[in-house]
């Protein structure tokens, strides 16, 4: 998966099909991302004495990373990733619209 933390994000697919977010986490083991604003749902909470309040509380879950688009930091367009070997012998992800290292 070419995704990371920090990475803009624009989900083309579902219910918040058109909203940009920062990715909080990558789950790479399930190939999922969450996305800060969107997926929210509203799970039904049983309180515990100590420490949780009980009642309907919003979160937001993980969406899989087939349907969110890396958005570039240079032409800021939703943009595929691909990788460049750099003269340092590293590799970087770069744009497929304007060629450039996205980092």
């Amino acid at each position: 998966m070419q995704l990371k933390s920090n990475d803009t994000v624009l989900i083309i697919k579902g219910r918040d099909r058109g909203k940009q977010g920062r990715i909080q986490r990558v789950f790479t083991k399930n190939e999922t991302v969450l996305v800060e604003g969107a997926n929210i749902v509203k799970r039904h909470t049983k309180g515990s004495p100590p420490t949780v309040q009980p009642g309907i509380i919003q979160k937001e879950m993980p969406v899989k990373a087939c349907n969110v688009i890396l958005i570039c930091t240079q032409c800021n367009k939703p943009t595929r990733i691909g990788r460049k070997i750099l003269s340092d012998s590293t590799s970087a992800r770069i744009c497929h619209q304007c060629k450039e290292v996205i980092e």
